[in-house]
Parts: structure tokens; sequence; C-alpha cells
């Protein structure tokens, strides 16, 4: 029986490295055919990328290139690759399918900006924004599902922490506000005080208090949730797939409810103010990596520490080897002492905690406002870049980036839309379809922790 699953094995593993080599060279044959053979494209043409943003980083020179040579030359490098791969294959093939699709988002972007310039570094910065939320949620289900609880209510949690958040923090923003029909004063004087004080308390623009509270009640109704979650799933075996859907449903109904109700006619209780960049001195003027990485706002560099933080804790700390074990194999876990059910209510809650902090970032971190349906989905697509990343911190936020470069590829495209005819429809699509792609299993089989979505009994 054995060798009979080897030999299935390495058939499909044989098929899969035929399927990427063939794959490879039909990404060259479509450089060739559909950007550099275009009518269009003429042997004189220019692609200029901007290589700055913002003014705290030294300024580099833009990089021209000569657009037919530059297509010809990465229509080369991939069929290369393809040609490797269908007569020796790579051995790490998913390794190469990431830069030969690279390579040909830099081919696409070169055809694209044909004759005129893209701030490259600009469209980067956007795509680590997009990602962030999406990071967060991914890094919420695996602290979950590492325990063995699935997590699909990680949208209803980013969801409910976008507008609690705005909410808390407008209200100690705006905490002299009047009612705009009888002109009384909104919020009472005991709420007027606590704001005028932290007002005055605040350390520096970048920080300000009212906007760090808004933080923690993002948290916390995100803890909130998942304990509920939690208590479903574990104390009551509740299906986790249902569980997560009533809490879905629920939040998006009631934050959709409370929004027309009281958000919508009333703004002072929806007008909470953003975290400012915080430029890192030295690093931020670091050309490129310095306005990507270091002139980013406060939820950013928390994301930043949640990735380093978990990855080092799942891997490295008797906690995160406890939560692996619990996922795996609970079974043995509790023989040994561990207890399966506290570690499971923990990681839950903390993961609704995350998930709440990304809530906010919606809000606090980018608009400063809430509006039905906020999120868009992004909990979902965490769900989809915590797959692709394996269960691991890092490939998460790897697959995030992947996804935040399509969400901000589809938005700057849409400024060459003259160039490039494909309609504004299709390219809203882009993020939605590489999530069917990847869960289609194109990057090859994921397997999840033996446990996961599995209600443990105690004997």
């Amino acid at each position: 029986m054995s060798s009979m699953t080897a030999t299935i094995s390495a058939t499909l593993k044989e098929e899969r490295s035929m399927k990427m080599g063939i794959f490879f060279l039909f990404l060259a044959v479509a450089i060739v055919f559909f950007f550099i053979f275009n009518s269009n494209v003429t042997s004189d043409m220019t692609t200029t990328f901007g290589l700055n943003r913002g003014k705290a980083a030294i300024e580099l020179p833009p990089l021209e290139l000569p657009t037919q040579m530059t297509l010809w030359a990465v229509a080369i490098l991939i069929g290369f690759i393809g040609g490797w791969q269908l007569s020796k294959g790579f051995k790490n093939v998913n390794g190469m399918l990431l830069a030969a699709c690279l390579l040909f988002v830099f081919a696409f972007l070169t055809w694209a900006a044909r004759g005129k310039s893209m701030n490259m570094v600009g469209m980067l910065y956007e795509s680590l924004t997009r990602a962030t939320p999406i990071a967060f949620g991914a890094l919420s289900g695996i602290l979950c599902e590492r325990a063995g609880v699935v997590n699909i209510a990680i949208e209803g949690m980013m969801l409910s922490g976008a507008m609690v958040s705005v909410v808390v923090a407008s209200i100690l923003r705006n905490h002299d506000a009047v009612h705009p029909e009888t002109g009384e004063m909104l919020y009472p004087a005991w709420l007027s005080s606590i704001g005028s004080t932290l007002e005055m308390m605040n350390i520096s623009d970048a920080l300000p208090w009212h906007l760090m509270i808004g933080l923690l009640g993002g948290i916390f109704i995100g803890g909130l949730l998942a304990a509920f979650h939690a208590w479903l799933s574990i104390e009551y075996k509740v299906d986790q797939i249902i569980s997560g859907t009533v809490i879905n449903i629920f939040s998006l109904g009631m934050t959709s409810f409370l929004s027309q109700r009281f958000l919508q006619p009333l703004q002072a209780l929806n007008s909470s103010g953003t975290f400012k960049p915080m430029p890192i001195p030295g690093l931020s003027n670091i050309p490129i990596i310095g306005p990507l990485l270091f002139e980013r706002p406060f939820l950013v560099y928390v994301l930043f520490a949640l990735v380093i933080g978990i990855h080092v804790m799942l891997f490295y700390t008797r906690w995160g080897l406890r939560t692996i074990a619990v996922g795996e194999h609970p079974k043995a876990a509790d023989t040994l002492g561990i207890n399966v059910f506290r570690m499971r209510y923990i990681n839950v809650i903390v993961g609704g905690m995350v998930a709440g902090l990304g809530g906010a970032y919606f809000t606090l971190g980018s608009v400063g406002r809430f509006d039905e349906n906020l999120t868009a989905g992004k909990g979902f697509i965490g769900l989809a870049a915590m797959i692709f990343g394996k269960w691991t911190a890092l490939g998460a936020f790897g697959a995030s980036l992947i996804f935040g470069f399509a969400d901000a590829l589809q938005q700057k495209l849409q400024i060459f839309s003259s160039q490039v005819p494909i309609p504004s429809e299709f390219l809203l699509m882009g993020p939605y379809i590489i999530t069917i792609i990847i869960l289609a299993g194109v990057i090859g089989r994921a397997i999840p922790p033996a446990a996961d979505g599995i209600p443990y009994e105690k004997e």
C-alpha cells in the first residue's frame, strides 16, 4: 500500500511539474503576442518607473527602460524557466512560479505604462497598505486554526471592530459636540471632561489618546465575539462553520443598522481621525525601502511586530508548541497534561482580538469613518492568505502582500485605462480571482492542522 501511495504521489508530482513548465512557456508566449507584437508598441518607446515617494528618503533618478527590449528580455527569461522546468525541473517549483508571475506582472506594467511614467514605489507602498488588514485577518486565522478551531467569523469580527473603534474614538475626540437639531450637548459632562483631559495629555500627533482608546475598543469587541465563538464551538461543540456564519450575519446586520440609525445622522459619532505616519529617524531616509517600511502609521508597525512575534511564539516557545500539539493531536496533548479546552479558548480569543485590531485599521488607520460593509470581504481573503501561507505567520504575510499588490494594481491600471483595454469591472475582480486560484491548489496541497475543526471529547 505504501509503495502504491508513493507511486501515485510521484506521478502527481511529475504531472504538476510538466503543467508548470507549460504554464511558464504560456506566459512567455503571451508577452510576445499580446505585448511585443501589439501595434501600439514601437521600437522608440520607453517606460519610466518612478523610484521615490515622500520627502524623507534620498531621491533616486527615475528608471527609464526601452519598452520593446525589456519585454523581449522578460519573455526570453520566462521561456528559459519554462524550458528548464520541462527538461530538468526545479526543486522549488512554487518559488519559480512566484518568480515567473512577478516577471510577467513587471512585463505587463512595462507595457501598460509605455510612453508614460509610473511611480513603482508608490504602488508598492499602496500594496502594503492594502495588504495590512488582510494580514491581520490571516494572523487571526492562524492563531485559531493552529489550536484546532476553524474561525470563518473573522470578517464579522473585523467589521464590528471597525465600527466600535471609530465610535469610541469619535466620542472622545468630539467630546464637546452638540446635537444638530436640538443644539444640546451630545455627550454627558463627565464624558466631555474625560475627552478634554485626554486631549491635553496627547504625547504626539501620531499617537493621540482618543485613537489609542478607540483601538482598544476594537480589540475588545473582536475578543468578545471570539469568546462567544469559542464558547459555542468548544463548550457546546456547535458546528464551527455555522457558529462563524452566525457571527458574520449578526455583525453585518448590526453594524448596518447602527450605521443608518446613528452614525449617518450624527457625524460626531463617525469622525475619529486617523493615525498619521510615524517616520523612523534614519531608516526612513533609505531610498525605496525607507518610504515603504519605515514611514508608516502606528498600526502597520504593530502588524510587523505581530508577524515576527507570532512566528517566534508558535515555533520557539512552550505556548506555541502546546498550541500546535492541541491542533494536531489533542488527545495526546491531553494525555501529557495540556488543558486542551483552555488552550483553544485562549487562542481563539487572542485571534479575535487580532481580528478586531485589523478591523480598527479600516477606520482609525485609513479613512477615519465607518461605512456599511467597510471590510468588503477582506476577512475571507485573509483566510485564503492563511491557507496560501500554510498556516505560518511569515507565509501568510507574504500571501497578503500578493493580494494587496493585486488590489493596488487594479487601482493603478485605471489611470492607464486608455492604454490598457481591460474593462474596470474585470480589474476589480483581480484580487478575488487570485483568491479562487490559490484556494484551488495551484501552489500545491496545503495541509491544515490534523484536528482543525474537530471538537474534542474528553474521555
